[in-house]
């Protein structure tokens, strides 16, 4: 996406599309289950108890896939995991909601693995993206990150730019035992270091709502997107500060400078 000058008085500038085939996509979530991601979040389930990130994560995964197909029948999902390093989940990419349902209902957290390794996950991507480029798709991975004092790490060549990375950070408030702040900007450069197209990266520490208000803005196409810093966020939500607070979901931002 390229920007146009505004005409005067406009106010700024506005945004064309370059001529383009658009192609489906193949989407490999990579969910960390690492033991914070049995963390509450600020979320009651019907029960009343509290949700954990992994739960929420469930939840948010199911609206993404259902949404995404709405937009297109012929996107296509599959699903590993990050302990120390990734593994896969399910490996064949499906369409199916059912298919997705299962290997959601499989998925559970481990005790703390420590440092986590992204090299084996870029491996994984790289070789289903030529896959997928063989069909005519692009792939594009989006991985849901949960520790907050562990940096992750990767030994990938910077000319190998292969997909499209997304990232959600799910994350405690900054303390004395965390540096959330640092870990954030770890996936920052991992992002653009990996990523063929525009990738987006966002994080919370709040509940589901803002998790899912995240991911639809991750619906969004990589040939199609601008660039992060240039999302009017405020403008996709009418809910002031002063409402998400009376919702008990106190915001600790961290810095994307």
């Amino acid at each position: 996406m390229e920007t146009v000058d505004g005409t005067e008085g406009s106010g700024g500038g506005r945004y064309a599309l370059k001529p383009m085939r658009i192609n489906c996509e193949d989407i490999l979530f990579c969910i960390d289950v690492d033991a914070e991601s049995l963390v509450e979040m600020k979320t009651a389930g019907p029960s009343g108890r509290p949700l954990t990130r992994l739960e929420c994560i469930k939840q948010a995964i199911l609206f993404f896939i259902n949404a995404k197909l709405s937009i297109n029948p012929d996107h296509r999902f599959a699903f590993a995991t990050l302990a120390k390093s990734a593994s896969w989940l399910r490996k064949e990419f499906s369409s199916e909601v059912e298919s997705t349902v299962a290997a959601l209902r499989g998925l559970s957290a481990t005790s703390s693995c420590g440092q986590a390794d992204l090299t084996h996950l870029f491996r994984l991507a790289a070789h289903e993206a030529k896959k997928s480029r063989a069909q005519n798709r692009i792939l594009r991975v989006i991985l849901v990150y949960c520790r907050s004092s562990v940096r992750p790490h990767h030994q990938w060549p910077i000319n190998q730019k292969l997909f499209t990375l997304d990232v959600m950070y799910l994350h405690d408030k900054p303390g004395p035992d965390n540096c959330p702040q640092a870990v954030y900007d770890a996936l920052v450069d991992t992002l653009e270091h990996v990523s063929e197209y525009e990738g987006y990266i966002y994080e919370t520490g709040q509940g589901l709502r803002v998790l899912l208000r995240h991911l639809s803005i991750m619906l969004s196409h990589p040939q199609q997107r601008c660039t992060q810093d240039d999302m009017d966020i405020k403008s996709l939500t009418k809910r002031s500060p002063v409402a998400d607070s009376a919702n008990g979901e106190d915001s600790v931002p961290i810095s994307s400078q």
